[in-house]
């Protein structure tokens, strides 16, 4: 048995594997109505356009098209549901589906909490193909699929006509080259060309895969070869040059002193970041004057690469009714479903979907571009672990300690340990 990474899931060990019995949902012998119980963070632990989109219009719109089943949905906080999660296999009493982090199917996958989709939800193959790629990669782990993708999104280059203004240009950055040129015309200025808040996997991937490298292989066997790969060193010597050259602040380092990327780019201090779409509506209520303009990342020898977040749909080993939950599943895969949450804030995983989205928000339409072949952060359960090791080993290389190739060497050969602990 694979090393248990929360000691609550302790509980959860047989000498055969992990067993879970039970579940908060369940059928009514007197009716034979089946109660799916749907955990979740739409509201974050409180109300929100979210939760009421679900609980006034989704849920009941799929209890009517079915007839016998019933949907519970009981919000958390964040955190709150992980916690949740982690004790409640441990106690055999699980929901039926959750509404999971992407970060958090692999761990849950690798104990045994979350069910395996592939081979077992009816229709699954042609729901997954109906995905942007990168986003059904987040659901998978040693080689199956524990999920579908919910909502998406990504991050997208963000700048403003002020900046572009004052490095004397009409258009974002669009490659490595341009934006080396953006921060050498923004030189005495005062305005930093670039800022970004770490040097996790959230934060490097973006140039490590435009500029044609990777963290390890495609099957997740090692990360040397890779990550520390030519491809790999100049997607962050670029952020180490600009650093270097003070053209990106030291915010990137973990200096908890300097300004936010969310207050900076609107305060002039920077000229550009990397952000998601949640941020135009932050921004309407704090910086009303404030006109993001948003672009692709800046693209490098790999393209313009950006990294998948979001939220997945999975059914756990308690779910009283596999079928109704496939039923629940399938069905948030629908128009109906997908768009509905749209309009509240939420972004579509399936690209079909895209051009209807962006009539309800014009915005939407770069992040729906930029999915197209945005990638997913390494999916196993350590990943967690990954972002600990790559800022660790970052960090001196910003600081000119050691070379981008060293720090990036040694962060592969810490990887690959944990890539071993996967065999």
């Amino acid at each position: 048995m694979k090393h248990m990474r929360w000691a609550a899931a302790a509980a959860l060990a047989t000498a055969s594997g992990l067993v879970l019995t039970g579940c908060t949902g369940g059928t009514d012998s007197t009716t034979g109505t089946v109660t799916l119980t749907y955990w979740g963070t739409y509201g974050n632990g409180g109300n929100s356009a979210q939760t009421q989109v679900l609980e006034d219009e989704l849920i009941p719109a799929f209890e009517e098209a079915h007839p016998g089943i019933e949907v519970d949905y009981v919000d958390m906080p964040y955190d709150g549901l992980k916690q949740k999660l982690t004790t409640s296999a441990a106690g055999g009493e699980l929901p039926d589906l959750v509404r999971s982090d992407i970060g958090w199917v692999a761990q849950f996958a690798e104990l045994g909490v979350f069910r395996r989709l592939d081979g077992a939800m009816p229709g699954f193959d042609q729901l997954s193909e109906a995905v942007y790629p990168g986003t059904l990669q987040t659901t998978s782990w040693n080689g199956h699929y524990y999920g579908l993708p919910l909502n998406t999104n990504t991050r997208v280059l963000v700048t403003s006509q002020e900046a572009l203004d004052a490095a004397g240009t009409d258009t974002p950055p669009a490659t490595f080259q341009d934006i080396r040129a953006f921060a050498d015309a923004l030189d005495g200025t005062g305005i930093a060309a670039f800022a970004d808040s770490g040097l996790s996997a959230w934060n490097v991937m973006p140039w490590i895969w435009s500029a044609g490298g990777d963290v390890a292989d495609a099957e997740l066997t090692t990360a040397t070869g890779h990550l520390d790969s030519e491809e790999s060193i100049a997607g962050v010597q670029l952020l180490v040059d600009l650093y270097q050259a003070g053209s990106i602040p030291n915010l990137i380092t973990g200096n908890a002193g300097a300004t936010s990327t969310s207050d900076g780019l609107p305060g002039g201090q920077y000229a550009a970041i990397l952000d998601g779409p949640w941020m135009q509506d932050i921004w309407a209520g704090q910086y009303p004057d404030f006109d993001p303009i948003y672009a692709p990342v800046p693209a490098g020898d790999g393209g313009s690469i950006s990294v998948v977040g979001g939220e997945s749909i999975v059914v756990t080993e308690g779910a009283s009714s596999g079928d109704a939950a496939y039923a629940f599943v399938e069905f948030t895969q629908s128009e109906q479903y997908q768009l509905g949450m749209a309009k509240a804030g939420q972004m579509t995983v399936k690209p079909e979907f895209a051009d209807a989205q962006a009539e309800i928000a014009p915005y939407y339409a770069t992040f729906s571009d930029q999915l197209e072949a945005a990638r997913a952060r390494l999916p196993i359960p350590q990943a967690g672990e990954v972002d600990t090791i790559l800022s660790a080993e970052l960090v001196p290389a910003f600081e000119g300690d050691v070379s981008v190739a060293d720090a990036l060497a040694a962060a592969a050969a810490q990887i690959d340990t944990l890539l071993a602990e996967n065999d």
